[in-house]
């Protein structure tokens, strides 16, 4: 994996400097891009559920959280323990996730943020041992109670599409689970189940 938004145990901390190199140019297409008059900039994204300030409001506060992840290579799943804390920042507008695997030693960070204008929601992932977010991030809304979120990114060099979701939304619980498509979203296989419960 080089495009970094698949979360993969095996390489979520490892440094990259290609990842590095992507994201710089992309902050710098973003600051030269966002200098130029847009036709589009007031358009939204067509979607049948636009982003709004809130949206991720749910999330805020302490959580215990329950992990099924399949074992890379295999069909057999592993579990374990984590924990997060998340805020609501920016009235709303973006929301901080700290989550910690402590039986790992790992930590990372989600960062959500709307645009504002196009009303699309971009979901980011850092984690602590590399200290650089993945870019562009997994772009999305919620429509029907679920915040559904997809990006392309690489496995081993080949191209995925990955989705990541929130779904069984309710004031004590919810649930974030990914899959991946090798086939361009004609079929998705299921890796990841991650259950929050309010600690």
């Amino acid at each position: 994996m080089s495009g970094g938004i698949f979360y993969d145990a095996r390489t979520m901390n490892k440094p990259d400097d290609a990842d590095r190199r992507k994201l710089l140019q992309t902050m710098a297409g973003l600051a030269v891009g966002s200098m130029l008059p847009s036709a589009s900039a007031t358009a939204a994204v067509p979607g049948p559920t636009p982003g709004k300030p809130g949206d991720f409001e749910f999330l805020a506060g302490h959580w215990k959280i329950s992990h099924r992840q399949l074992k890379a290579g295999t069909k057999d799943w592993i579990t374990f323990a984590g924990e997060a804390t998340c805020w609501t920042v920016l009235e709303g507008v973006g929301s901080v996730e700290e989550l910690r695997f402590p039986d790992r030693n790992v930590v990372g960070m989600g960062l959500r943020l709307l645009d504002v204008e196009k009303k699309l929601w971009s979901d980011y992932w850092v984690s602590r041992r590399i200290g650089v977010l993945t870019c562009p991030g997994m772009t999305g809304s919620f429509e029907n109670g679920a915040g559904i979120f997809e990006a392309d990114d690489e496995d081993d060099g080949k191209p995925i599409r990955v989705k990541g979701v929130w779904d069984r939304i309710t004031p004590t619980s919810c649930r974030w689970w990914q899959s991946i498509s090798r086939d361009a979203g004609k079929t998705w296989e299921d890796n990841w189940f991650m259950d929050w419960n309010r600690a």
